[in-house]
């Protein structure tokens, strides 16, 4: 008996070690109440606040600002689906389990989940949700809906969270507030931060609305801010919640200050600038050279009612530039396309169009460690001669640099080699105008949607046609242009991605060859080249920041030498204006603005300059056709989630 008690004794415990096995995720590692792609995370566990808040920003005020440069409208509060042009601040509207710190390249810290913790095999992470967590409704806030979040934006969301998710395998709750996200693959390293960043939808909710539809109904959402009001196409505004539940979070204080926050829509930039002298909204940040250096000196700005300032911008600058499709002929050639890249005069834009304000870009990751300069590395020719892919020449030499002209306009010498890359690939001039062995003239139309551009496209217009090529213009209203960029077609038209600190699934989206192919895609340009694809993974899969540059260089080589964008240029600050009724921290973070969830209402400015300024009249936006008080929230950017919100934004940040 003693023996058999003894055996009981033993065999419980035992029994208990392996139930606790069999339960706890493989290689389980230390809970954490942050993550990163490398494993830095600059804020204790006790912070208290981000460096760059002020916790003791007083809340109230409105704060305005034009939506999407002014010049777009909108017919849908859904921006996760491919339907419909989503209304700004959408992407901004739900929590998420971690959210990003702006003064770090990719850490997150707890919101809905206050800790997680990565498998030492990196396969999966489990998320422990602070069981206070609830939607705008008094609902609770569980894993349930973590799942569900999930499992509905990678089967029924905009293709590009499929494409984004593929190699996440599934979500489980083991729990009402224990979530963990399985991986597969080789390439898990984003992962965690990816599924952190997520936005979480009520479950509830959507088993009675349909989530991949258009509408104007605004959803369940569990952040800091309602909407209080739409006006389709002109005007979104939303209302803080005072009993925001996660407002005293350290991640949350000194943040989301205004009582309300409003986006303006009008016909045109003019129309927006306009608005914006006479008081109607209260802030700009400026794209336009032109208008920057030419309309800013207004009454209100001499008068010290309106402040202009330029800040730093610390981040990759983007890769805007003329696109070239080269899913249609010619511009499957190379050879056409380094023509056509030959023919853009930068340096005669930038003086008689932009004041001398840009500097050309050179690089898919300008303003960046991240760009490829001269002669490859040995880690850079390493990578590139060891990809099981053909890399060309180009690509092992100096990067391609984009030429300089001598600033006439007309660069004559560039003109002429640009016409012999032309008759090399067949198209040679019979009366003036490039034809094809069968007699077909070369045709190529330039795409866009705003009217500012067409003092910047009808110059490179000229220079095409100069080459004998029937180069053309074409603008169309802000929807159908989003709809011809969703199916392809065009033949050139301007795209600005903006690239992350540290770049990662989004890439896929950008360049690779299954975007190529896939319906409302990113990879505009239709880039399939194996070797681009290898790329791609090994800067997704990069161990630490040394393998991610070198991986980033070599891939920003080969785009270059595949000469897939005709680029424009870039300035690495923020031009911005906004009237004087605002006070801001000490500190910017460095990754961010940190405007709209810094800022905050200033009362004795405020009443200092209305005491100064008549009332502006009203743009009627909310005043008809709006929707009543509803349960939508607001938050600030996410670090997957923010990927896909700058690309699904396509050209909106365009700079001129």
């Amino acid at each position: 008996m003693a023996g058999a008690n003894a055996l009981r004794r033993f065999v419980g415990p035992v029994a208990l070690l392996i139930i606790a096995l069999i339960a706890a995720p493989a290689s389980a590692s230390e809970r954490k109440h942050g993550l990163s792609a490398f494993g830095d995370l600059a804020y204790p566990p006790d912070f208290k606040h981000f460096n760059y808040a002020n916790p003791e920003a007083p809340k109230g005020g409105t704060f305005s600002l034009v939506g999407w440069g002014g010049v777009a409208t909108f017919n849908s509060l859904n921006n996760y689906i491919l339907k419909g042009d989503a209304a700004q601040g959408l992407e901004l509207l739900f929590d998420t389990l971690m959210t990003p710190a702006g003064d770090e390249p990719d850490a997150v810290y707890g919101l809905v989940a206050e800790s997680a913790e990565v498998a030492d095999d990196r396969m999966s992470v489990t998320f422990h949700l602070r069981p206070e967590a609830h939607f705008a409704d008094g609902t609770e806030l569980t894993a349930d809906d973590v799942v569900f979040s999930f499992d509905v934006l990678k089967e029924k969301g905009h293709p590009l969270y499929h494409q984004m998710l593929q190699d996440v395998v599934k979500a489980e709750a083991i729990d009402p507030h224990t979530v963990r996200y399985t991986f597969k693959g080789d390439l898990v390293r984003d992962l965690p931060l990816t599924v952190a960043t997520l936005p979480i939808f009520s479950k509830a909710y959507y088993a009675e609305h349909p989530f991949d539809q258009t509408t104007l109904d605004p959803p369940l959402g569990s952040g800091p801010y309602l909407v209080e009001s739409v006006a389709q196409g002109r005007t979104i505004v939303y209302r803080r919640n005072p009993n925001y539940w996660a407002k005293d979070l350290p991640v949350n204080r000194g943040r989301f200050n205004f009582d309300r926050i409003r986006f303006e829509y009008f016909r045109d930039r003019t129309a927006s600038m306009e608005a914006f002298k006479a008081g109607t909204y209260d802030f700009r940040e400026e794209f336009t050279s032109k208008v920057w250096a030419t309309e800013y000196d207004f009454p209100a700005i001499r008068d010290g009612k309106v402040k202009k300032e330029v800040l730093p911008d610390e981040t990759p600058s983007g890769t805007q530039g003329f696109f070239l499709n080269t899913r249609r002929e010619p511009l499957n050639d190379i050879r056409v396309r380094k023509a056509l890249d030959l023919a853009f005069d930068f340096d005669w834009t930038n003086k008689n169009l932009f004041y001398g304000l840009y500097t050309r870009t050179e690089s898919y990751f300008e303003n960046s460690p991240m760009k490829a300069e001269g002669a490859p590395s040995d880690a850079e020719r390493a990578l590139l001669t060891s990809l099981g892919a053909p890399v060309s020449d180009e690509a092992l030499g100096v990067a391609y640099v984009p030429p300089k002209s001598d600033g006439s306009g007309q660069d004559r010498t560039l003109l002429v080699e640009a016409g012999k890359l032309l008759d090399e690939a067949g198209w040679t001039v019979k009366n003036g105008h490039r034809v094809n062995a069968k007699g077909e003239p070369l045709k190529l139309e330039i795409l866009y949607f705003e009217d500012v551009f067409e003092r910047l496209v009808a110059p490179y217009v000229k220079n095409l046609q100069l080459l004998g090529i029937e180069a053309s213009m074409r603008m169309v209203d802000p929807a159908q242009y989003q709809q011809r960029l969703k199916n392809f077609d065009f033949d050139i038209t301007t795209e600005r991605y903006q690239m992350r600190n540290t770049p990662g699934v989004e890439l896929r989206s950008y360049f690779s060859s299954q975007a190529a192919k896939m319906d409302g895609s990113l990879n505009l340009a239709g880039i399939s080249d194996p070797a681009v694809d290898a790329l791609i993974e090994r800067v997704i899969g990069a161990k630490n920041r040394d393998e991610l540059t070198t991986a980033a260089r070599a891939l920003d080589r080969v785009l270059r030498a595949g000469h897939y964008w005709v680029p424009h240029w870039y300035k690495a600050s923020y031009n911005i204006a906004y009237w004087d009724k605002f006070s801001r921290p000490e500190v910017k973070p460095r990754f961010d603005r940190g405007i709209l969830d810094t800022w905050w209402y200033d009362q004795a400015k405020a009443a200092k300059l209305a005491a100064a300024t008549p009332a502006p009249a009203k743009t009627g936006g909310s005043e008809d056709g709006t929707v009543g008080p509803s349960r939508l929230w607001l938050i600030l950017g996410a670090l997957a989630v923010a990927a896909i919100a700058y690309a699904l934004v396509r050209a909106r940040r365009r700079k001129d």
